[in-house]
């Protein structure tokens, strides 16, 4: 849809009405516990027929908008008042409409008049006047304050352009799924939709649509031909393919799959893949899909299965997707900062070390453990990635140059481990190091 169509919906909003009245109701909903945005978008749009395919995009972009944008609402705000007081939540979907260029401040003047939507409009030359990085990151790309001063001790310069870059909306990613055919049949059949799409840049897999429309209505999903799942993800999933004629993986924290389907689909349905997880709904979630994808080597065990004890040191690779704080996914999941509290970060660690821990008895030796965050902080990456050297002496680090070709090895890894973020490579954030065990 045009950006005029845009407009046309935020003057809608401004003068009121069961658009506006949605809007507010959500974002109230969402404040009250950070929850998972998506799936209320999701139970709502169930429940509102009233609602067609433009306003649903508005509605979810909107309030997307204005979880991102929070602390630089609140500041654009701060300076409009002529009294102190607790922004009202009309005042700031009003605030998200004009900085975001959807409602001119003359018709925000008309809604709340008693504000001066001029310093609201200029608040960006405020935020950018701010000498302190981590204050003026901190209010541009709306964290938390100790997540904007982890950002800054952990990236240095590049911590501005990285923040601001979680803090976009992301693109649409899918995956080939090769299974049933590569990617260039996978853009035949989506152009043949009316869908634009592109290669994404690193992985071999990855197809980016710029169509906006509901993909899971397209033939091609119907077909098991693609699955939804970021760049990074997909070379995570290649990180942890190994070779040879008939490999053992455990993907040791699954999920509901994503990755799981990929390396399946990597190894042509060669070998086997034991997926385990604790949550016994995302194993059935796997499982589910991995009959779509036409995967047949892939097996859903829950983590405590005594089955797992029967494949202790013979796993070929283990691939340990451990549980993080999920800072490289802010892209998608923008509520979950609200969320984080510091002093979890620890407790995160620790738990990444158990389960490496755990799940290196399944490795043979000179078999490969990769372990992955979707994190960019240290304390989950390079710190633990010590923390693993100095317990575990028969784990040696590999280079990513081992794993990939020279020109992705030089242009996606730090220090020898694949590091990608967005404002680097497109891509969400994702940190993988891959060990030997001797």
């Amino acid at each position: 849809m045009s950006v005029e169509s845009d407009r046309k919906l935020a003057t809608t909003v401004a003068e009121g009405g069961k658009l506006r009245a949605l809007l507010l109701e959500l974002w109230q909903r969402t404040r009250m516990d950070w929850g998972f945005v998506t799936d209320r978008l999701a139970v709502t749009f169930r429940k509102e027929h009233w609602i067609g395919a433009h306003e649903r995009r508005f509605v979810s972009e909107t309030l997307y908008g204005m979880i991102r944008n929070l602390r630089r609402i609140d500041l654009a705000l701060e300076r409009a008042r002529k009294t102190k007081q607790s922004p009202r939540d009309l005042e700031r979907l009003i605030a998200l409409l004009v900085l975001e260029g959807q409602l001119e401040a003359a018709t925000a003047k008309r809604v709340v008049p008693d504000l001066d939507w001029g310093a609201v409009a200029t608040v960006d030359e405020v935020i950018a006047a701010e000498r302190k990085p981590a204050k003026r990151i901190a209010l541009a790309a709306s964290l938390p304050d100790w997540l904007a001063a982890r950002f800054v001790a952990d990236h240095g310069d590049r911590a501005e352009a990285l923040a601001r870059a979680l803090n976009e909306r992301a693109p649409m990613t899918v995956r080939a799924n090769t299974l049933v055919g590569d990617r260039d049949t996978l853009r035949q059949q989506l152009a043949s939709e009316k869908l634009e799409t592109r290669n994404g840049a690193w992985s071999d897999t990855a197809v980016v649509v710029e169509s906006r429309t509901n993909l899971f209505a397209t033939q091609a999903f119907a077909a098991g031909a693609f699955e939804a799942q970021d760049e990074g993800s997909q070379l995570l999933a290649e990180l942890a393919t190994p070779t040879g004629a008939k490999p053992l993986v455990i993907d040791y924290c699954a999920g509901a799959g994503g990755k799981t389907l990929a390396i399946a689909a990597r190894l042509a349905n060669r070998g086997r893949i034991i997926a385990t997880d604790v949550d016994d709904h995302k194993l059935e979630e796997l499982r589910r899909r991995a009959r779509r994808a036409k995967v047949s080597n892939a097996r859903a065990l829950r983590i405590d299965d005594k089955e797992l004890d029967t494949h202790v040191a013979k796993a070929d690779l283990v691939f340990v997707d451990a549980p993080c704080t999920g800072t490289g996914a802010l892209r998608r999941n923008p509520e979950s900062r609200w969320r984080l509290r510091e002093d979890e970060l620890a407790s995160f660690a620790a738990r990444q070390l158990d389960i490496v821990a755990s799940a290196k008895r399944l490795l043979a030796p000179g078999g490969l453990l990769v372990y992955a965050t979707c994190s960019v902080l240290a304390a989950e990456n390079e710190d633990v990635v010590a923390a693993i050297r100095a317990a575990h002496e028969d784990l040696a680090t590999v280079p990513l140059g081992e794993r990939f070709d020279s020109a992705r090895a030089d242009a996606l890894a730090i220090d020898g481990a694949l590091a990608v973020a967005p404002d680097r490579h497109g891509t969400d954030g994702f940190y993988a190091q891959v060990f030997r065990r001797t």
